[in-house]
């Protein structure tokens, strides 16, 4: 009888625990800053499939942001990302990209793998997006990080990066995807007269 009622408490404080994770977790990150509300995701991705030379075990991450404009007036989301890949630390031979796909994220794809992002064209290329938001309106962006090994024997190399997310600095832009990533300048908020 004891060691049922002990596995009954058990079994239920795991429960409690397991839907607490679950209810709360839709955003990596959230900040507010003067009426615009940044909200990140979590990643979704995988084993890359596409062409790659040159490019041992390429996977890849897919994010996304949400910008919400809480202010009285429109703004410009200005966004570039460079074309150059970036070592990541501590892990020889071994190096990640971002880019942003010209595909449109919209909150109904949050449930499908990788977002819904089908098109990963852009891979090789310096990404740049603008985007207008009008006051009580949201903007959604996709920013993906492509890992790769530049050896075909860096199997076991650590890559890091299941968290990003985009900061607000004044009308600056900043991402972090953190080891490798801490802090790169990505645009700005530009706020229409």
């Amino acid at each position: 009888m004891i060691r049922r009622t002990l596995s009954l408490i058990f079994i239920l404080l795991n429960m409690g625990f397991v839907s607490g994770q679950n209810s709360n977790s839709e955003w990596y990150s959230e900040s507010q800053n003067n009426g615009i509300i940044i909200q990140n995701s979590l990643p979704k991705g995988g084993p890359y499939q596409g062409p790659a030379a040159g490019h041992y075990q390429p996977s890849y991450l897919v994010f996304f942001t949400r910008v919400i404009n809480k202010t009285g007036k429109p703004l410009e989301l200005d966004l570039h990302l460079s074309a150059d890949s970036m070592a990541i630390p501590n892990s020889p031979d071994t190096y990640v990209k971002l880019f942003l796909p010209k595909e449109t994220m919209s909150m109904d794809k949050r449930s499908l793998f990788s977002y819904g992002i089908t098109e990963l064209e852009s891979l090789y290329q310096a990404t740049s997006l603008k985007k207008k938001i009008a006051p009580n309106e949201d903007g959604l962006f996709y920013v993906v990080a492509f890992f790769y090994q530049t050896r075909p024997d860096a199997w076991s190399q650590e890559r890091g990066g299941n968290r990003a997310e985009l900061l607000l600095e004044g009308q600056n832009l900043y991402y972090n995807l953190l080891p490798q990533i801490d802090h790169l300048p990505m645009g700005q908020l530009i706020f229409d007269h």
